[in-house]
């Protein structure tokens, strides 16, 4: 069996990565990506989210933004090597803070319908999944 179409590069003009969130989350702010829209956030004063859509669409940022906007694996204008060819470049992550998801695992709710859209057909993605956290919960502090 050919494994050739299961790991496929992805080339410019890069990855799109969207979803739905399961209640009225927003992104404070994100690191290593960017939204596409900002959406409407008119009801916060002071500090506003990078993001407010119910359904946001992240992109990643272009190698050399600043390194203040970077996040490690992050940053290659979407482009990425298949993982059978080379996993170490494979891989492109961004880092998140998510506002109005509550404080503890149970009132966070997964995010839902994923979606990544690349130059041509063929990618999918399976529902979110809880794995060990990374860091830790906090109140919203904006």
């Amino acid at each position: 069996m050919n494994n050739f179409q299961m790991y496929r590069h992805i080339m410019t003009p890069g990855w799109t990565l969207g979803w739905t969130w399961a209640k009225k989350e927003v992104l404070w702010t994100m690191v290593g990506a960017q939204a596409t829209e900002q959406g409407d956030c008119s009801k916060f004063k002071g500090n506003i989210p990078h993001c407010c859509k119910k359904t946001p669409t992240i992109v990643d940022m272009l190698p050399g933004v600043p390194y203040n906007q970077q996040f490690t694996n992050c940053c290659k204008g979407g482009v990425l090597d298949s993982w059978g060819q080379d996993p170490q470049v494979s891989v492109s992550a961004f880092q998140v803070s998510v506002g109005q998801a509550g404080t503890s695992n149970k009132t966070v709710k997964l995010p839902k319908n994923f979606t990544l859209l690349g130059p041509g057909p063929g990618y999918t993605c399976g529902p979110a999944k809880i794995v060990p956290s990374t860091k830790f919960f906090t109140p919203d502090l904006y």
